[in-house]
Parts: C-alpha cells; sequence; structure tokens
C-alpha cells in the first residue's frame, strides 16, 4: 500500500505569486556606452523570479536554471525597468517563473519590452536544505493556461541539454517533429 504524504499542497492561482519589481537605471549599472549591463538585469531577472517562487512555494528557493537571456532592446542610463515575474507551472520539487522586462523613461516615454526569460527554481527545506514539494499552478487566462501547456516541453528541453535526461526519452519534444 502507498504511503500517504504527511503535507498538503493547495494549489495556487498565477496571480497569487506575482512579482513586480521596478529599477531605476543609475551609472553605476550601466557599461562605457550608457546601455544596462547585461550582468545586471540577469541579476534582477533572477531577484524578481526567486521572490515569486518564494511566494508561490512559501519556501526559500534556489535557482536551478535560467533559459536562453538575449537582450532584445537596450536599456539606456535613466530609464525605469519593470520586471513582471509570473509561476507558469509547477513540477515536483521545481517550479518554472517567468519573467519580462519593460522599459521606458522616467515620464513613462518610450515604453516597450526588451527582455523575457523562463527561470527554475527549486524549494528547499531550511533545516535540511533538501528539495520540497511545491504546490500546484492554476492558471485562470488563456496567456497562463498557454505557459503551463507549453512548460513540459521547455523543462524537458532543459532536461536533455543538462545530460539528465537523453534525447531518445523526450516524448514531449518529439511531438513537435511528427
Amino acid at each position: 500500500m502507498k504511503k500517504k504524504s504527511t503535507i498538503e499542497l493547495r494549489a495556487k492561482k498565477v496571480a497569487e505569486s506575482q512579482t513586480i519589481m521596478s529599477e531605476m537605471i543609475m551609472p553605476n549599472d550601466t557599461n562605457p556606452t550608457g546601455n544596462l549591463m547585461g550582468g545586471n538585469l540577469m541579476r534582477w531577472m533572477d531577484i524578481a523570479g526567486a521572490i515569486c517562487a518564494g511566494k508561490h512555494c512559501e519556501a526559500n528557493v534556489v535557482t536551478a536554471s535560467v533559459d536562453q537571456v538575449s537582450f532584445k532592446l537596450p536599456v539606456l542610463l535613466g530609464d525605469v525597468i519593470t520586471l513582471k515575474a509570473s509561476v507558469t507551472r509547477a513540477f515536483n520539487t521545481s517550479l518554472e517563473v517567468y519573467v519580462e522586462v519593460f522599459a521606458s523613461n522616467i515620464k513613462g516615454g518610450n515604453p516597450r519590452k526588451c527582455n523575457d526569460a523562463f527561470l527554475t527554481f527549486v524549494g528547499i527545506d531550511d533545516k535540511t536544505r533538501q528539495p520540497i514539494p511545491v504546490p500546484p499552478v492554476i492558471a485562470l487566462t488563456n496567456e497562463e493556461q498557454k505557459l503551463y501547456n507549453e512548460a513540459s516541453r521547455r523543462r524537458e528541453l532543459r532536461l536533455v541539454l543538462s545530460g539528465r535526461l537523453k534525447p531518445s526519452e523526450a516524448t514531449e519534444i518529439k511531438t513537435l517533429f511528427r
């Protein structure tokens, strides 16, 4: 007989943990050309994603992976960026968070989406530092449902690229090529 888990996880709506964070780009954030340095942006994306994941899990989290980050549009000295982080899907002990980056000038002019990426976090126990089960996600809107449905393919690709899954076992990815 299978032993029942003593932990009951309450599924959570995406909006319950969504995190919005803003930063003004100052001289110490930029490179010699006056653009935001990519490493600073990645740091803020990781922080926003971790806050979102931690709120969803109601636990500390660690970053497990970051999908490809492309710098689509420059962010300039004096711009204000807004990062929006949302949980897309939870698996056993990990969850995927989508972080979008928007920029504008201080007056709100020249608004643009500059960047986005998917980050994976793992919930951890405070005492043992071991992974813990994470709550399921409830996707309500069409966009949330789309991100939720596509998450298993992104996860499978991450596992193949990290060597944790054989390409021949990647059933979700195979369906893309049929």
